[in-house]
């Protein structure tokens, strides 16, 4: 999802995280994140976020309440889910030369 800047900045103002400190979300481990995704459950832009952070690529820090390797396994559930249903869409269509 590619989110305009001028909404980015509306929702980023919606944001449970707004007062808390960056740092906060950047635990040093992923084990050490459960502080920020209990921040993250209570937020009402917590998908705008995740989406964010998936589209810029985001590799490092707790974001739409996922750490990083949990972003890393949505990524490529999708990725596989998207390629699974890949050949459903492609038997209808003629072959290709």
């Amino acid at each position: 999802m590619d989110i305009p800047a001028a909404e980015q900045a509306a929702w980023r103002e919606l944001a449970a995280c707004r007062h808390i400190p960056v740092d906060f979300f950047y635990p040093p481990t992923d084990a050490e994140a459960e502080p920020a995704k209990i921040v993250c459950r209570g937020c009402p832009v917590t998908e705008l976020c995740l989406e964010r952070a998936l589209a810029a690529d985001e590799r490092f820090g707790v974001w739409g309440g996922l750490t990083p390797a949990e972003r890393r396994s949505l990524v490529a559930r999708r990725r596989n889910r998207s390629a699974a249903a890949r050949p459903l869409l492609d038997e209808g269509q003629p072959a290709r030369a």
